[in-house]
């Protein structure tokens, strides 16, 4: 018998610390439709379920039908693909295990999978964006936390208890910045965007030098960004210390992993070669000789929407099909 299957959709979900955005992705990537709301309007895990699955229900029904979507993917802080589970998420108002796939399954009647968010930005890129065609490569996501991603002989490295590739609670200073996660001194609290502006007031607390930064009631990297831009000294070196501490830690990563490319994304990574010219010196200075030139350092061809929805994607056809409307 033959079997024309009309499910040739799916829906990918990113569930960021600010905004929950999805949307509706065809076989071949082209995004239908998509929308988004606040995340933390909904600080009880239950209201924030159901209030997302109506809202999936709504933009599926009005775009196709609720029986072309085979499956849902979603990227979430703290995510667990082997257990379908956020588990003890530090960004997000829902504390202790989640079980966010079941959740979801039961009140939308379909495959559900759910995985970190790094895990689901690094699907993204393999498959849309800038790893496309790569076997072995590190995704970084800087931003309000560092998060990273590897694939190994194009898989993704999950890890026994699927907690593999936290590199921003790798310890860079033993006794260090205290780190949201608990622990002292984590790469995290030195190279997010909390940790960078740190690093921008402890500067100024130790000089006299006179810098745009010190009239900036809300300094964020965006801001030190643009202080560079205007020839700040106080700010380049901001980032040539940010710099200097993440090409270690890369050096480190990919001594042990040979990577192909590490491939950075995130807000953070906009900051280009302020970062990235002393973060590569370092790299070069500190990985294993035989990988020195040999590891690109990209920055992501894809927005940090488009990077979400479509690695959640992803995600959603990787998971096996089921349906209670079969």
């Amino acid at each position: 018998m033959l079997h024309n299957s009309t499910k040739n959709r799916v829906v990918g979900v990113n569930i960021g610390v600010a905004f929950t955005s999805y949307a509706i992705v065809d076989v071949r990537g082209n995004i239908i439709a998509q929308e988004e709301f606040p995340t933390r309007e909904h600080p009880s895990i239950n209201e924030f379920v159901a209030y997302l699955s109506e809202r999936l229900v709504m933009i599926m029904e009005a775009n196709g039908g609720y029986e072309t979507i085979r499956s849902v993917g979603v990227g979430v802080p703290s995510g667990n693909f082997i257990n379908g589970t956020i588990e003890h998420a530090i960004s997000l108002p829902w504390k202790g295990e989640i079980p966010l796939a079941s959740m979801l399954r039961d009140r939308l009647g379909m495959a559900v999978a759910v995985g970190n968010n790094a895990h689901v930005r690094a699907l993204g890129e393999h498959a849309f964006g800038s790893a496309h065609g790569m076997s072995d490569f590190i995704v970084i996501t800087l931003g309000p936390g560092v998060g990273s991603c590897l694939f190994s002989n194009g898989k993704p490295h999950l890890g026994t208890e699927g907690f593999a590739g936290h590199v921003g609670h790798v310890c860079v200073k033993p006794g260090g910045r205290q780190c949201g996660c608990g622990a002292r001194g984590c790469l995290e609290a030195y190279c997010a965007e909390k940790g960078i502006v740190e690093t921008a007031r402890k500067l100024m607390e130790s000089s006299e030098k006179p810098s745009l930064m010190r009239n900036m009631d809300q300094l964020d990297p965006k801001l030190i960004t643009d202080c560079c831009e205007q020839g700040d000294e106080l700010a380049i070196q901001t980032y040539q210390v940010t710099g200097e501490i993440l090409g270690v830690i890369m050096a480190n990563y990919a001594s042990i992993f040979n990577p192909q490319a590490i491939i950075f994304t995130g807000g953070i990574s906009k900051a280009g070669h302020w970062l990235f010219e002393p973060a590569r010196e370092s790299f070069e200075e500190n990985v294993f000789h035989n990988l020195r030139g040999k590891v690109m350092f990209l920055t992501s061809a894809l927005t940090d929407l488009e990077r979400s929805v479509l690695g959640a994607s992803a995600l959603a056809w990787e998971v096996q099909e089921y349906s209670l409307f079969k």
